[in-house]
């Protein structure tokens, strides 16, 4: 070691240890996750919630953002999607800065990004073969995983009214044209609504972590090619942020009380059934979101 060697080790000690957590780069860092779960108990009430502590390699994790539209045919759900998008975003911009890669999946509206790099992206990810065939039924533009009657039964909400709690009933229509400009698309994420363009996207980057957000829960949040029924059953460790999620439920339907108990138990059922849920926080460190008229009911 030559003289001045030694004397840079002092200035160098020096330094490093003036470094603070905040230093090292956040995508050196695993993601902490309080995961909620609930046993399966068809035909019983829900058992209690359990919850367990994961670490996840964030480089090793996705987001899938569901139908965050611009606008939606029932005006209740819509004015809710728009609550929901500046909080979601928040949560976006720092699981980016953790590492996560996001995929915005506007339904039967990524023709809006045609020319995008994001698109094309998800349009030339290699493709690889799924571990089980990916669903062919169609529903509301896209492939459609129905409820598995063998493994959750029926969901806990009646939404055969198609669930908009508006007082006076909207006409159901497609208003949507693309996602929500509240919500940023950044230059490293992609967009798509194929199953297969998903799952070629998880794989190119050797992806085991999937993480659902967006609308509803009830509907597209679990059936969708990219969702919650179709991830599980591709053997994806999948989890539900369920501070960021709705659903189209009219109270005025069994089993009633509020439109957020309805949602309530809806993430339930995901809980007991599908997998498990987790809060925003786990990656803001912000309080998790609520919908201000969830406080008044």
């Amino acid at each position: 070691m030559n003289g001045s060697t030694r004397r840079l080790l002092p200035v160098l000690g020096v330094a490093l240890s003036l470094l603070t957590p905040t230093d090292v780069r956040s995508e050196d860092a695993p993601l902490n996750v309080t995961l909620r779960s609930r046993a399966a108990t068809p035909g019983q009430a829900p058992a209690a919630a359990v919850e367990t502590k994961a670490a996840w390699d964030p480089k090793k994790t996705a987001i899938i953002v569901c139908d965050m539209w611009d606008d939606h045919w029932c005006k209740s759900a819509a004015d809710r999607v728009g609550e929901l998008a500046g909080p979601m975003n928040e949560m976006l911009k720092a699981a980016r800065a953790k590492g996560v890669f996001i995929i915005h999946a506007p339904s039967t509206c990524t023709g809006f990004y045609k020319d995008t790099p994001q698109r094309k992206r998800a349009q030339t990810a290699p493709h690889a073969p799924t571990p089980v065939p990916l669903v062919t039924a169609e529903r509301w533009g896209t492939a459609w995983n129905w409820p598995d009657s063998k493994r959750e039964g029926v969901l806990p909400i009646d939404d055969s009214d198609m669930g908009c709690d508006c007082k006076l009933k909207c006409t159901i229509r497609s208003p949507w044209t693309r996602q929500t400009a509240a919500i940023t698309i950044a230059d490293a994420d992609a967009i798509t609504d194929d199953g297969q363009e998903t799952w070629n996207l998880l794989a190119e980057r050797k992806i085991d972590n999937v993480i659902l957000c967006g609308v509803h829960l009830n509907m597209c949040v679990l059936g969708r090619p990219f969702a919650i029924r179709q991830m599980v059953r591709l053997g994806k460790n999948v989890a539900l942020v369920r501070d960021m999620t709705d659903t189209m439920y009219c109270p005025d339907r069994p089993p009633g009380g509020t439109h957020f108990d309805g949602t309530d138990r809806v993430v339930e059922h995901v809980e007991r059934y599908w997998c498990p849920s987790f809060t925003s926080t786990d990656i803001t460190g912000k309080p998790a979101f609520h919908f201000k008229a969830a406080a008044k009911n």
